[in-house]
């Protein structure tokens, strides 16, 4: 089947990249060990919120966001959150699976792991959108459901050069508490399991509201 490669071309990265994340695998093992609150620091939602200076066309302060959680790309088992739902004529013989199309409901967690802390679900899809690279186009909510941002989004369209080890996307906009959102997220690798070809994306995301 075509959906397992693909997932192993979107996710797979460098050697430097892989370097990265068994780094930072440690870290957070270490980090766990210390901290007695398991969704305590490093692992917050919220890493910072501040003062952003006033809008020129509303007059209103604008607030500068850090938020911080794990998308959680689960292609096994009985239920996975991505699913292929279309492919071209061309895909089968594709290097980069162009034309391929993966409807996702991704859990994101405060943590690594899937049983932390559920802050909310990153519900769209992607779609192999380039035919000498595999490069994604990705469309998604992110759909809050933690605290005071339950029912808030931030949406993310862009494009995801997938052998890049850190890719950014831009945020168009939001709703809730992040209405008029503008911004962008940074995506990184945290593991990727070649048996199952379930993976973890680690998603910081840098928003502009009110």
């Amino acid at each position: 089947m075509l959906t397992p490669l693909l997932h192993f071309a979107f996710l797979l990265l460098s050697a430097s990249a892989s370097a990265s994340a068994s780094a930072s695998a440690s870290a957070s093992a270490s980090a766990s060990a210390s901290a007695s609150a398991a969704d305590d620091q490093p692992y917050r939602f919220l890493q910072s919120t501040k003062p952003a200076g006033r809008s020129f066309l509303s007059g209103r302060g604008e607030k500068l966001s850090h938020l911080r959680f794990f998308w959680h790309d689960v292609v096994s088992g009985p239920k996975p959150t991505a699913v292929s739902v279309a492919r071209a004529a061309v895909t089968n013989s594709s290097a980069s699976f162009f034309g391929m199309v993966t409807i996702i409901d991704d859990p994101l967690t405060i943590r690594p792991d899937s049983s932390s802390r559920l802050v909310g679900r990153a519900q769209g899809f992607y779609a192999s959108a380039a035919q000498d690279t595999v490069g994604l186009l990705m469309a998604m909510n992110l759909a809050f459901t933690d605290g005071k941002y339950n029912g808030s989004t931030i949406t993310v369209l862009g494009r995801n050069q997938v052998f890049t080890a850190v890719r950014e996307m831009p945020v168009i906009g939001g709703s809730g508490l992040f209405r008029f959102a503008r911004g962008y997220v940074q995506a990184r690798t945290h593991s990727l399991d070649l048996r199952t070809q379930d993976a973890v994306v680690e998603y910081n995301c840098f928003v502009l509201h009110y």
